[in-house]
């Protein structure tokens, strides 16, 4: 990805002087910055970065600029890069399963916090781990709604396994704590409450204090016009639960973010290559490239449709199926989306918010997907 050293003042000036043929992504700086400190005010605790939703160097520099000290890294490549990038920051392996090269890998590194979802994980953990101030997190689920989709399906024990393993690691030496995940783009704080609640109830379980309780990521970002996420009535939940459940005595509070740090400091500029017998709309980008999770999560409706000079088209709006470039029919966007009628071949349409789960989905299947990069002052 190839990367301007021109500093714009948001998309539209990318678009009007320099027309580009191929996909942009484009960075803005202060925004992530700004984001990052937002959760840094906000949250009642440790706030990491959840590295595998945007792992651009880029990105995870303005973060330790805007104050961020801790990541959660999934993968031996996460834990190096941050361990190139921000050397003193703690670095949380919350993957639940690894292989035991992993686990040496980690070692090796010093990695010295852990998540393990079953007892299988928590032997090899034991294995190869050292106990001394090292912490393992019993990861665990519940069924609650509130997200887009959650990872209930692939990681996470029941509370009962969940305090099992607890104790098994407060009695073999390590700092036993806790932690789960209420699920992506979750806008219910509702949920962050009964995992809270659960959390207390492993305790009792297991007869075992945690010393932190990492209450995961799922914080939303902004996808829907007027509808901004409200972080700061999620955290205040999350604290005023915590303290209510563990009846003041509260484990240290610990959150992972992807998404909602990431996502609202970039802007997609894709480009119309045709509209085909005035119906379907065909992109330079798809599910390939930068728009990958899109089928997953559904489209983000924060877009931009601008003419080939940069002017917003903002007439009568009706319903268009969108594709993306490659030759395959599953490459087209969910449902429909809502853009002006006159639509036309050359025009821009720029996806905001999509910073998370983008960059690194880029296939360049089908020979298409080369992605350009700016950097941009602001982005609305």
């Amino acid at each position: 990805m190839t990367t301007s050293d021109t500093i714009w003042k948001n998309p539209a000036d990318i678009i009007r002087n320099t027309r580009p043929e191929n996909p942009v992504m484009v960075f803005s700086p202060g925004v992530l910055q700004a984001t990052a400190k937002r959760f840094l005010a906000g949250f009642p605790g440790l706030v990491t970065y959840a590295v595998k939703s945007n792992p651009d160097e880029t990105v995870i520099e303005n973060l330790v600029q805007a104050g961020i000290k801790g990541f959660d890294v999934a993968s031996p490549a996460e834990i190096d890069l941050i361990g190139r990038l921000a050397p003193e920051a703690a670095r949380h392996y919350h993957n639940p399963v690894r292989s035991r090269a992993e686990i040496a890998h980690a070692v090796q590194a010093g990695v010295t916090s852990w998540s393990v979802d079953s007892s299988s994980e928590l032997e090899k953990l034991i294995e190869a781990v050292p106990p001394e101030n090292c912490e393992i997190s019993p990861r665990f689920t519940l069924p609650v709604s509130g997200a887009i989709y959650d990872f209930g399906s692939k990681f996470g024990a029941t509370p009962e396994l969940a305090a099992e393993l607890l104790k098994r690691v407060a009695g073999v030496g390590y700092i036993p704590s806790l932690t789960f995940h209420p699920g992506t783009q979750c806008t219910d704080p509702g949920a962050w409450e009964q995992y809270i609640r659960t959390a207390r109830d492993i305790c009792d379980m297991a007869g075992v204090r945690a010393r932190r309780l990492n209450v995961g990521g799922g914080f939303p970002s902004h996808r829907v016009h007027g509808v901004e996420p409200a972080l700061e009535d999620i955290f205040d939940l999350i604290g005023k639960t915590a303290a209510e459940a563990f009846d003041g005595d509260v484990p240290a509070l610990v959150c992972e973010p992807g998404r909602g740090i990431c996502a609202d400091a970039f802007s997609l500029i894709t480009r119309v290559k045709a509209v085909r017998d005035g119906g379907h709309v065909f992109l330079n980008d798809g599910v390939y490239g930068g728009l990958a999770e899109l089928p997953i999560v559904g489209n983000i409706d924060r877009v931009q449709l601008l003419t080939r000079d940069g002017q917003p088209r903002d007439g009568d709006e009706a319903g268009r199926v969108i594709f993306g470039p490659t030759c395959d029919s599953v490459d087209r966007l969910p449902g429909e989306m809502v853009l002006p009628v006159d639509v036309a071949e050359g025009d821009y349409l720029i996806f905001h918010g999509a910073g998370a789960y983008s960059v690194v989905t880029n296939t360049r299947f089908n020979g298409f997907g080369e992605m350009q990069r700016a950097t941009a002052n602001a982005l609305d």
